[in-house]
């Protein structure tokens, strides 16, 4: 088997809400599919719906995470300032960003090519720890391992979402933590930049009798 790794750089907002439905966006720059933004959204009841863009993009994200339901959708994402709003299909989201954290600033501190280095992120799982559900490096589906590399983070100060035509009620901590995959976006609701490194196994193709 060899191994590949794909990147993925752009925010990650977790938000929760006054229902129990807890929200995560994916808002990435740059990644192996170009620009691109998809939701996950879990319930209080546990179901976990992914929205995607594109069939590519669910095809690829419902490998690494566990969703009872996927929707390939229009997902716009628009970003002025501290305020940003989301449409993807039956959910609209608007939230607005606070001041940079302490913890902000001192992310913003590390060189960002040591940040998004997979050693990095694998250093800093001890600390991340501490906040419940975070974690930064892990296991996800079909076989793969994935790391969370964090560069930026301000806190989400105000939130409005709507879910299938059901207001979900005022900002809330996300918790209990999201269980799409390994680890879950910190208690209080943020905006975190970040870089995914994704590293898939594929096999080697297999050598004929004819093959130097």
């Amino acid at each position: 088997m060899t191994e590949r790794r794909q990147r993925f750089e752009g925010w990650i907002a977790g938000v929760g809400t006054g229902s129990g439905t807890r929200l995560v966006l994916g808002h990435w720059e740059r990644s192996p599919f170009g620009a691109f933004s998809d939701v996950m959204v879990e319930e209080a009841g546990g179901r976990r719906t992914l929205l995607a863009p594109t069939a590519e993009v669910a095809a690829y994200v419902a490998a690494t995470y566990r969703f009872e339901e996927v929707a390939v959708v229009p997902v716009r994402v628009t970003a002025a300032g501290p305020r940003w709003q989301v449409a993807a299909g039956p959910l609209r989201l608007e939230f607005t960003t606070g001041c940079r954290t302490l913890l902000g600033l001192l992310l913003r501190a590390v060189p960002v090519p040591l940040g998004r280095l997979p050693a990095w992120a694998a250093l800093l799982d001890g600390p991340a720890r501490l906040l419940p559900g975070v974690r930064t490096r892990g296991s996800a589906g079909g076989g793969r391992r994935e790391w969370y590399g964090a560069h930026d983070l301000r806190r989400i100060t105000a939130a409005r979402a709507t879910w299938r035509d059901r207001e979900l009620g005022a900002l809330a901590p996300v918790e209990p933590p999201v269980a799409f995959g390994f680890g879950s976006t910190p208690r209080r609701p943020a905006l975190v930049r970040v870089t995914t490194t994704v590293e898939t196994a594929r096999s080697r193709p297999r050598r004929g009798a004819g093959d130097g």
